[in-house]
């Protein structure tokens, strides 16, 4: 048996931030908050979310103060800002930092206590009330975040979550028309973490048939269509595929999880602020690599909807060469393809593998037991910059 949990309502496709109105209107909200990046707002791409809105008489606040990788203190800030205002709504409007964001304001508005209370490594208090409604709306292709229920926070030298249903959006709004102003070095990064969410929730040991459908799904869209994203960034056909893909890879991955390739990711971004979707990218050849032997039939699968046919390779020969065309898409997207090309410092690898090792709730879904020294010789692998498997020098 597999429990399967989707948004309730969701709206993807060209132009359909036309439903907006009609979402809010379904809330019966009068005083609105809109979180939103900061570069958003100079785009004006927040002022089509909140114009209609006061056309309509609805009361809106825009919050900005958010940040890449936001550290724990600005979630502490949004929370208590929230609090104050009482808002009835809560629109995200962004990237995975701003949606995480307004799904810990939204839910944690009605609760007391500090947002450190309900990490998930830490924490000491759970969730208890479901809080304000939530109409997520990202503008990147990549994070999922629109239809997960983690908002993830940075800490001193790794990364925790608050997790729970309760965080989950009412409503996602999936419109490919706002990814065009992407610059290309955000498409690149998010459309590999996104890239990332399908593949290792295809290999999770939580997989099932649902999120294999999602996830192959979304790794054709992704990986047939992000080098055209990042080259060509207004080409329409390429950022409706992203933009797809990208949902179905968070259906996917919410479903089924992820495993050690975020893992090892959380700590580049919590020591060296390393954005999300580069930690994910710089990573994922050296872990899908490492694991190799125990997904062999599933890497040949995830290769096949990568667009290279296996039918003439062994399960061993067509495995070997999924890594290899990992590793060429994100050279193609012009990502650093090591953690030197990230100017991490060989000294740096014991803590971050200090901290990986502390993943344990990810980590578990991965389908190769990965132990302290098998994520050293990870994070060194991807240092070195040549893909090993275990017991190798």
């Amino acid at each position: 048996m597999h429990k399967l949990t989707f948004t309730p309502v969701s709206y993807t496709g060209w132009g359909c931030l036309n439903q907006l109105l009609p979402e809010v209107e379904r809330f019966k909200a009068t005083n609105i908050l809109i979180v939103t990046d900061p570069f958003l707002k100079e785009l004006g791409l927040a002022d089509k979310v909140q114009q209609p809105l006061l056309s309509k008489g609805y009361a809106t606040t825009i919050y900005t103060d958010i940040a890449p990788e936001p550290p724990l203190a600005i979630g502490e800030k949004l929370v208590d800002f929230t609090r104050k205002h009482q808002f009835d709504l809560v629109i995200g409007l962004g990237g995975g930092s701003a949606l995480d964001l307004a799904k810990l304001a939204a839910v944690l508005a009605v609760h007391d206590g500090k947002v450190a209370d309900y990490l998930n490594l830490t924490g000491i208090k759970a969730l208890e009330q479901k809080g304000l409604p939530k109409i997520l709306i990202p503008t990147t292709s990549g994070t999922g975040s629109e239809v997960t229920n983690i908002s993830v926070l940075s800490l001193d030298t790794t990364k925790d979550v608050v997790t729970h249903d309760y965080l989950l959006a009412d409503s996602a709004i999936v419109d490919p028309e706002l990814t065009i102003s992407l610059p290309p070095k955000v498409t690149a990064a998010t459309g590999v973490d996104a890239l990332t969410h399908a593949i290792e929730a295809y290999v999770s040991v939580n997989a099932n048939e649902v999120t294999d459908a999602l996830a192959l799904q979304a790794i054709r869209l992704i990986s047939g269509s992000i080098r055209t994203a990042v080259l060509e960034g207004e080409n329409k056909q390429a950022r409706s595929d992203m933009s797809y893909g990208s949902y179905l890879a968070g259906l996917a991955f919410f479903n089924a999880g992820v495993a050690g390739v975020h893992a090892l990711a959380y700590p580049l971004g919590g020591q060296f602020h390393i954005a999300h979707g580069d930690s994910n990218a710089v990573l994922l050849p050296y872990v899908m690599g490492y694991i190799r032997q125990s997904c062999e039939k599933r890497m040949k699968d995830i290769l096949d909807a990568m667009g290279v046919s296996s039918a003439y390779l062994s399960q061993e020969e067509a495995s070997y060469k999924c890594v290899d065309v990992l590793q060429q898409l994100v050279q193609d997207v012009n990502i650093p393809s090591t953690l030197k090309g990230f100017n991490i410092p060989e000294e740096a690898l014991e803590q971050l593998t200090d901290d990986a090792t502390k993943q344990t709730r990810i980590l578990a879904r991965s389908p190769m037991l990965l132990e302290r020294e098998d994520i050293n010789a990870i994070y060194r692998s991807a240092f070195d910059g040549e893909v090993r498997e275990p017991n190798e020098s």
